[in-house]
């Protein structure tokens, strides 16, 4: 698997979205609000700080010297977006002072900024697994070439798998990263982003999957399973890169992906008789109860910060910690085998 765990993650982060319109985007006085937001400049005793710029961020009716700061264009808020954020934020004020329940926006929940993170529990719970993630890869890099013993003739490790976890960990670094940048800030550029980053993550993670499980070790099988796999891989992601970002598409090809490989673990860790096979049940079972549960009980951010999936995300830190552990202990395992036979 690759995370397994994340088995659902990339099912999950490609779901994330699949929403066209929310119940908050059509309410008339959320568009009336965003309307007059645009030429007053204010939304109640709220004054939008972005639409007292131009769209180059300079200052309205200002001399060219009196710039947005440099940090606040890196963010990407604008006059519009800006306007979205207050607006939502007083009609939920509203809401809640009628006891009215929360509802979503462009397909989230309504979430209280807190500096340059639009998400922020998210956003730190991401940064936090990529940098378990990457500690995990380091020790698996250090492992495979100071530690473990290598082969006499050719000088490489005993373990098939090497090369392959190496390129998993720099993809898994990859989606990581782009995940915390899409809670930091989600805009067009970053969404798509992160959506293809564990879309390659999660097709990678099952063609390692089928490697694994099965033993598949000659270059010929290898190219002949994978081929396929990377041809439609490449195919969707040009697709909702550059023609249509069809939300329910992706969601269906990430299920598919994410469930095939969950499967192969499961079954594979309950026929094996691999010392480390527990670990990859807690990952494995852990990872899609934390998911499915996520998607039972997707709740309102508790007092605007978190909510079911900065849960999930809070899951994928334990997670992947074991996950890279028994990768980890598989090469050792392997290796301590395949010298054994050697002999």
């Amino acid at each position: 698997m690759d995370r397994s765990w994340i088995l659902v993650f990339l099912s999950f982060v490609c779901i994330s979205s699949a929403a066209n319109a929310s119940e908050g985007d059509v309410d008339p006085l959320y568009r009336i609000c965003i309307e007059q937001c645009g030429k007053t400049g204010t939304v109640g005793a709220s004054s939008v700080q972005h639409c007292q710029f131009s769209a180059d961020g300079v200052l309205v009716d200002g001399p060219w010297y009196m710039q947005e700061p440099l940090y606040v264009q890196w963010k990407q808020w604008n006059c519009r977006s800006d306007c979205q954020y207050f607006c939502m934020m007083q009609l939920e004020k509203e809401r809640e002072e009628l006891g009215l329940r929360p509802v979503k926006y462009h397909g989230k929940w309504p979430f209280k900024r807190w500096s340059v993170l639009q998400e922020p529990v998210s956003a730190i719970l991401s940064a936090l697994t990529l940098i378990i993630q990457f500690n995990g890869w380091l020790s698996f890099f250090l492992l495979s070439s100071y530690k473990l013993p290598l082969r006499p003739q050719s000088g490489r490790t005993y373990y098939e798998f090497t090369c392959l976890w190496h390129v998993y960990g720099l993809l898994s670094l990859n989606a990581w990263f782009w995940d915390a940048i899409f809670h930091t800030r989600s805009f067009d550029l970053t969404e798509k982003l992160d959506y293809s980053s564990s879309v390659v993550l999660l097709g990678y993670s099952l063609i390692l999957a089928i490697f694994r499980t099965f033993n598949v070790k000659t270059e010929a099988s290898r190219v002949m399973v994978a081929a396929p796999l990377v041809a439609f891989l490449t195919t969707h992601i040009l697709y909702i890169n550059f023609y249509e970002l069809d939300y329910g598409l992706n969601m269906k090809v990430c299920m598919v992906i994410g469930i095939a490989q969950v499967l192969l673990w499961a079954v594979w860790a309950g026929v094996t008789r691999h010392p480390s096979r527990f670990k990859l049940w807690v990952v494995v079972v852990g990872g899609a109860i934390a998911t499915f549960l996520e998607l039972l009980y997707d709740f309102p951010p508790y007092k605007g910060y978190v909510d079911s999936h900065a849960l999930w995300h809070a899951t994928n830190i334990p997670l992947a910690y074991l996950w890279w552990s028994f990768v980890y202990e598989d090469a050792e395992f392997r290796t301590s085998a395949l010298i054994k036979k050697t002999k």
